[in-house]
């Protein structure tokens, strides 16, 4: 069984900076990209940041673009998003989740999720 596992949210003032990490476990795997979604309140879960792990091709929401920087380790399947300049409209879930192959922006493509970890900004 595969486990991804992430750490690193918190609360942080508008203008902080978090870093998230997300770590494989349990069965080896091998994904084709990894990538970060969040569901912030009254919204439905969304893409945040992905990466391709053969070409280091990395794709952002606009919402985030200039922001936040998606990094990872394709050996180890693990993956980071550092957040600067966070807003209160980032407040929510992040989740990690991998991806064996397809569209980095279509999450009913994902084959394997973590549980989540909560980022609040506040204002």
């Amino acid at each position: 069984q595969v486990q991804l596992v992430e750490s690193g949210g918190g609360l942080v003032r508008a203008g902080g900076s978090l870093s998230l990490s997300c770590a494989a476990s349990g069965r080896t795997f091998s994904s084709a990209a990894m990538s970060w979604f969040r569901q912030t309140p009254g919204k439905e879960r969304e893409f945040v940041a992905g990466i391709i792990w053969d070409d280091g091709r990395t794709f952002y929401a606009d919402s985030v673009k200039g922001r936040f920087t998606i990094s990872g380790d394709s050996a180890k399947n693990t993956v980071y998003l550092q957040m600067n300049s966070l807003k209160p409209e980032d407040t929510g879930i992040y989740y990690c989740a991998a991806l064996r192959g397809g569209n980095v922006y279509y999450q009913n493509l994902y084959d394997y999720w973590g549980q989540g970890t909560q980022v609040t900004v506040s204002s």
